[in-house]
């Protein structure tokens, strides 16, 4: 994650533009300015934006309907979106919200309350951006995971089994090789009676004492 965010700050009023534009660059964002919707648009598709303020009314594309075009774009990561608005109503708030915007500021707006409601979307893209780390790092994984199916052809003597490419190889080779386990060697018990009958017995009658 960088140590500040770029936003796209879109605004029609020239004057209300300059004074958002120096507000944001003081506080240490790079910001990428607009004069209307259209160019807002055009601005977000060639540039690498994660927040964005949008003014409502704006010529050629509102902010109502570029919030529905940043949304239908699917972007790799989240863009937390703040409408400026002189509406103040409860139905255009919900309006504003449904149409994609996090949040809102009214306008003319206290640099105060824009500061935190920045603060909140910058801690909103921050956890969007570690979960998507997570998610990687599992998908990741779970690509490395190999899975054992189907049929084996295994040799009734030997043991060995056949792969793909018709080659035969030891059962832990295979296994290993498919699904990333280890394998220690040791001996069972009927081996080691069959192959080994001394130490076998001698085995057992320390097991005896034991239970004695």
């Amino acid at each position: 994650m960088p140590k500040t965010i770029r936003i796209l700050a879109a605004e029609d009023d020239l004057v209300s533009r300059r004074l958002l534009e120096n507000v944001l660059r003081n506080w240490g964002y790079d910001v990428l300015v607009a004069q209307d919707g259209q160019q807002a648009w055009e601005v977000f598709q060639h540039n690498n934006v994660q927040l964005a303020i949008l003014d409502w009314m704006m010529p050629k594309i509102d902010g109502i309907q570029l919030c529905r075009k940043i949304r239908q774009a699917k972007s790799p990561s989240y863009i937390y979106i703040i409408l400026l608005t002189a509406k103040g109503c409860k139905e255009d708030i919900v309006k504003g919200l449904d149409a994609g915007a996090d949040d809102y500021v009214t306008k003319p707006f206290d640099h105060a309350e824009l500061r935190s409601r920045i603060q909140v979307g910058k801690r909103v893209i921050d956890l969007q951006n570690q979960l998507a780390t997570k998610v990687k790092r599992l998908q990741n994984a779970l690509a490395q995971v190999k899975q054992l199916r189907g049929l084996l052809p295994i040799c009734m003597f030997c043991k060995k089994i056949r792969d793909d490419k018709n080659y035969w190889e030891q059962v832990e080779n295979y296994i290993a090789k498919h699904s990333g386990a280890k394998f220690s060697h040791s001996i069972c018990p009927d081996c080691m009676k069959k192959y080994y009958p001394e130490a076998y017995e001698e085995q057992e009658k320390r097991k005896l004492v034991k239970k004695e």
